[in-house]
C-alpha cells in the first residue's frame, strides 16, 4: 500500500469520525453538513427512514439528533476500510425513554435499556460523504424490549 493511500484511508476515516463525534456524542449536525456530498443518500435500513440530498439528509439528522434516547452510547466494535469505503460494526446502548421513529417506528417507549448491534457501511468520493447505510438487528432490539411476538422467529 502507498502512502497516499494511507494518508487518504486516514483522512476518510477522520471524516466519518467527525461526523459520528458530531452526531452521537455533542448531537450536533455541523460536521455531517461540511462533508455532505449534494446527492449523499443516507438511509436507516431497515426502517428505510433518511434522505437522499444535503437538505433531506441533513433534516433527518437533525431530527435523530435531537431526539437522541437517555444513555446513548456508541461503540465501535471493528473497522474495515479501503480508500472510499468505511464499514464500521458498532454498538448502539440506550434507554428506550422515547419513541425513535427513525429505529423502531410507531413503537411507544418500554422504559427498557437496550443495545443493538448494527453495521455502518460509508462510502466517501472526494473527501464527501456520498452514502451512508446503517442496518441493525431488529429483532434482538425487540427482544431487548420486550416487544417479541411469541411466534416470531429470531436469529438468537
Amino acid at each position: 500500500m502507498t502512502p497516499a493511500m494511507q494518508t487518504l484511508m486516514r483522512d476518510i476515516a477522520r471524516t466519518w469520525d467527525d461526523v459520528v463525534t458530531g452526531l452521537h456524542e455533542r448531537r450536533d449536525t455541523g460536521p455531517a453538513a461540511a462533508v455532505l456530498a449534494e446527492d449523499v443518500v443516507w438511509t436507516e435500513l431497515p426502517t428505510g427512514a433518511g434522505g437522499t440530498g444535503r437538505a433531506p439528509v441533513l433534516a433527518h439528522l437533525d431530527a435523530v439528533a435531537g431526539a437522541l434516547p437517555g444513555g446513548w452510547a456508541r461503540t465501535r466494535v471493528s473497522r474495515t476500510l479501503d480508500v472510499r469505503r468505511i464499514a464500521d460494526e458498532v454498538r448502539f446502548g440506550f434507554v428506550h425513554d422515547r419513541e425513535l421513529p427513525w429505529l423502531l417506528p410507531g413503537t411507544p417507549p418500554t422504559g427498557r435499556p437496550a443495545e443493538v448491534t448494527a453495521v455502518q457501511l460509508v462510502r466517501v468520493r472526494q473527501g464527501r460523504i456520498e452514502e451512508v447505510r446503517t442496518l441493525w438487528d431488529v429483532a434482538g432490539l425487540r427482544s431487548a424490549l420486550g416487544l417479541r411476538d411469541p411466534g416470531e422467529l429470531s436469529c438468537r
